[in-house]
């Protein structure tokens, strides 16, 4: 099962991508809606390796998941590889310079199920796909503004 998106952000390329590297941002955010997340890695700066380990709730069970950076290039493209039980997901961040104020953010998630019960899982998930789609379109279009919004206060 896949979503993809696109979003427009008014910041240049470099400083759309030092955004999307601020992995404690995102933590913290994880945290704050119940997962638990742990870094797992002792990396000092991004890049290839970064490893996070991270639980939460969803349709009533317990899941766990280990994160890990599988593609980091400045700054066009990072990709996250995720994988639990049963589960292999991977989210895809590619950047394109529109000019050097704006730029073109491409965002794919892709969930690929190992085992029968993860077929279920990822089943009911796509009787649901079209409200999924508008959610995770809806939440990177917020999360792309609130980078505007970010950049033009730092700016």
């Amino acid at each position: 099962m896949k979503f993809s998106t696109n979003e427009d952000v008014e910041a240049p390329i470099d400083a759309v991508f030092d955004m999307l590297c601020e992995f404690d941002r995102f933590e913290r955010s994880a945290m704050r809606r119940g997962a638990e997340v742990q870094r797992r890695d002792q990396m000092a700066a991004p890049g290839v390796g970064m490893l996070w380990q991270a639980a939460f709730d969803l349709r009533g069970k317990r899941r766990e998941m280990e994160v890990e950076m599988a593609v980091f290039d400045r700054p066009n493209e990072m990709v996250l590889e995720s994988t639990s039980p049963g589960i292999l997901g991977t989210t895809s961040f590619e950047l394109i310079a529109l000019s050097r104020s704006r730029t073109r953010v491409l965002v794919q998630l892709e969930i690929k199920p190992l085992n029968l019960s993860s077929r279920l899982l990822v089943q009911s998930l796509k009787l649901a796909k079209s409200s999924l789609t508008k959610k995770f379109k809806l939440r990177v279009a917020e999360y792309a503004k609130a980078m505007e919004e970010r950049y033009a206060g730092r700016a």
